[in-house]
């Protein structure tokens, strides 16, 4: 006889329970099986339907691809080796410009002197 009857058969419907449901789940563990069961019978959440300022700001088309299907060509194409050399050239037009305003901020940072420290009044002697 058990020490603890009532805790023994706490237990063994613990257990067969969870033998159960896994059971009723088959071989996947996620629970889905158990969840569609119980939404069925009325225990989920209940739907809601989104309010009219939702739906009005969702875009129109926005399936997604199916797995496997190459999405469509783009429509614009890869600069060509001329272009290339143009973006880098403005590029580098650009860096010179602005290295150039950061010297220049520089020497006028430079030419500013930074305040003096503030002066502290003398001391009060103490008072007894």
């Amino acid at each position: 006889m058990p020490a603890f009857p009532a805790l023994s058969t706490r237990l063994a419907t613990a257990a067969t329970l969870v033998v159960i449901g896994l059971s009723a789940g088959g071989c996947v563990l996620d629970g889905a099986g158990i969840r569609d069961a119980a939404k069925s019978a009325g225990f989920g959440p209940k739907e809601v339907a989104a309010p009219d300022f939702v739906e009005k700001s969702r875009r129109g088309g926005g399936d997604f691809l199916p797995v496997g299907e190459s999405a469509p060509p783009r429509e614009t194409r890869a600069k060509s080796a001329a272009g290339v050399k143009a973006l880098e050239a403005e590029l580098d037009a650009s860096r010179q410009r602005n290295e150039a305003k950061g010297r220049d901020a520089a020497k006028v940072g430079g030419a500013v002197k930074p305040p003096a420290p503030p002066k502290m009044p003398p001391a009060l002697p103490p008072t007894e």
